[in-house]
């Protein structure tokens, strides 16, 4: 299971929330891609800068969430056998409902095959 890195436009957005002067969006949406590692096959470290994936290859809507700690929430999307079938997943992401990436992980690649279906996970950290 991946542990999510809150962005710095997340930071901004919950401080904003907290303050009053904005109603936090839900995160809607979780990001595939194939950008975690480098060209030796290291994982990138994050930043907390990042506003994108640096390969995104599937977005799709949150299928379910849970609260497994007071302070972590965990969203999950399962992938279909036929999504992306015999590509490598390296990095997520989990956008809002306004668009913006406010939670973005890196790992080693995991490979899908077509026969087979993934339920990712992704937990955000507070």
């Amino acid at each position: 299971m991946a542990q999510g890195v809150i962005t710095k436009t997340g930071r901004e957005k919950l401080c904003q929330a907290h303050a009053g002067d904005l109603t936090l969006p839900a995160i809607t949406q979780m990001a595939f891609g194939s950008g975690g590692v480098d060209e030796s096959g290291a994982v990138i470290a994050t930043t907390g800068e990042e506003v994108s994936l640096r390969n995104e290859l599937l977005k799709k809507d949150i299928d379910a969430h849970t609260y497994p700690e007071t302070t972590t929430g965990r969203y999950s999307v399962r992938l279909g056998k036929e999504e992306l079938a015999d590509q490598t997943i390296s990095e997520l992401g989990l956008f809002d409902s306004a668009g913006d990436l406010v939670a973005y992980k890196t790992f080693l690649p995991k490979g899908k095959d077509g026969d087979m279906e993934f339920v990712m996970d992704m937990d955000e950290i507070f």
